[in-house]
């Protein structure tokens, strides 16, 4: 397989690349500290090396004779005071004259070749130096005045190795540990907080697994603090109970198509056979023609209604929009309801805005959903029931036409399905013939025409379903 495909666990993922991340932080924040560090310490060095060269310059000279000569112990204080001070200084001290003459040198070590200290490092202005000595060393040199009525009698000078003043061994020590303390609890925390991330989503991951096997035997963790995860848990149960719901649904509708199908054929196939075989004569073999065709013509209606909802699924069936004004429109298409379904006992009832509202729709497709509508309704209260027609604004730019009737209600769990291809509920199982695709095929249509098809209320004793279209205005 290909490396670029080759997929990884979220948890190594995230691990993996929140170490390296958390690594070149480390290392970033350890460049800086080492800088400041030695920065910090060469300047607190130097200040401890000003101040122990001031001490001697004050206390341990003092004139004889005119001259400037040490004081006794001087090896002695100079050593008291490194050790209070700082142990790692290991400085080299002078004690000269104006003229640079070495009065002392307590450590006898002597950087400097000639008798004389150089002139050149007495008269600079700077007290601090950095130079390379004639050894290659390279030092700091420190250097303070001897006071002497007001006159500068002579000089304490302290040369100290800029190794030995940058010199952190402890320091790079405390700030190792810091540091892989840092590195170890963060891949730490975020090993932890990846894992418990990273088990939920693996558990739906297998869960889905499942599913596409049509297995649908599987449990998945409650109640997840996370809000992302525990949505993402909820919907994918919802979704699994829903699959599973339409599985069931889809297997029996199936055997409900199947049903619907078949039953014209073998009753068409019996009735041809009994004439063929002349077990019927006369008018009664004209009878059982005229039922053999009303079976076929009502097999090539539900064939031709599967065609036409296949077609209008994948946009086949053009929709042709025009202006019409809603009252007229809807006045039209009952009339004609009525009159192809005279019943006696059946009541029916419109209420119709006074003004004149306007909308753009396809006549012929309104013409379908509204037929289907009140052929729903008349199944639903069969005699003695009333069906109402009602037309609203319910909202700006939107007309609502409401088609209600008082039968008895669709039950609460089939209201999510009413929806669905080839679904057909218990009240129309046996009672009525077709494929269930009455109200998906109104919903596609009245969306194909920027509306909206839905269940309004249902309950016993009151159902409506409403047709949402947008108003076009007056021109």
């Amino acid at each position: 397989m290909n490396n670029n495909n080759k997929k990884i666990s979220l948890l190594r993922y995230w691990t993996t690349r929140y170490f390296i991340t958390l690594i070149i932080g480390l290392i970033v924040v350890a460049i800086v500290s080492i800088i400041w560090i030695r920065h910090t310490n060469l300047e607190h060095r130097l200040n401890v090396t000003k101040y122990l060269a001031q001490e001697i310059a004050d206390r341990f000279v003092e004139e004889q004779s005119g001259e400037t000569v040490p004081r006794e112990g001087v090896l002695e204080y100079i050593q008291e005071r490194q050790n209070i001070i700082d142990t790692q200084l290991d400085p080299i001290i002078y004690i000269v004259d104006a003229n640079g003459r070495v009065l002392s040198n307590p450590f006898e070590r002597e950087p400097f070749t000639s008798e004389r200290f150089p002139l050149r490092i007495l008269q600079a202005d700077s007290e601090v130096q950095r130079l390379k000595l004639e050894n290659g060393d390279h030092s700091y040199i420190v250097k303070r005045p001897i006071q002497a009525e007001g006159v500068t009698a002579g000089w304490v000078v302290i040369i100290q190795s800029a190794n030995q003043l940058t010199q952190m061994n402890e320091e790079y020590r405390l700030l190792a540990i810091m540091l892989f303390s840092l590195a170890l609890i963060g891949w730490a925390t975020i090993y932890f907080l990846s894992r418990k991330l990273s088990k939920p989503i693996q558990d739906v991951a297998v869960a889905a697994k499942h599913v596409q096997e049509q297995n649908y035997n599987f449990t998945l963790p409650e109640n997840m603090k996370e809000q992302e995860v525990h949505e993402l848990v909820h919907s994918f149960k919802e979704m699994s109970s829903r699959l599973q719901q339409l599985e069931a649904l889809r297997s029996e509708l199936l055997a409900g198509v199947t049903h619907e199908l078949k039953t014209p054929i073998t009753s068409m196939t019996g009735l041809i056979q009994a004439v063929r075989d002349d077990v019927v004569h006369g008018e009664e073999a004209k009878d059982f023609l005229n039922v053999s065709l009303n079976e076929a013509n009502r097999m090539k209606t539900m064939v031709a209604d599967l065609l036409e909802f296949n077609s209008l699924a994948a946009h086949a069936i053009p929709i042709t929009k025009e202006k019409y004004e809603v009252n007229k429109l809807i006045k039209e298409i009952l009339h004609q309801w009525q009159v192809a379904n005279d019943e006696e006992g059946l009541e029916i009832n419109k209420s119709l805005p006074k003004e004149d509202i306007y909308t753009e729709v396809d006549s012929i497709r309104l013409q379908q959903i509204m037929i289907n509508l009140l052929n729903n309704a008349k199944q639903a209260v069969k005699r003695n029931g009333i069906l109402s027609i009602t037309i609203e604004k319910e909202r700006p730019g939107w007309i609502e036409i409401n088609v209600e009737d008082n039968g008895p209600g669709i039950r609460e769990e089939e209201k999510d399905f009413i929806f669905e291809r080839f679904y057909r509920g218990e009240n129309k199982k046996y009672d009525t013939h077709g494929l269930g695709l009455g109200l998906p095929f109104s919903k596609m249509i009245a969306q194909s025409m920027e509306g909206d098809l839905v269940l309004k209320e249902s309950s016993p004793g009151r159902t409506v379903f409403t047709l949402k279209l947008l108003i076009e205005e007056k021109r």
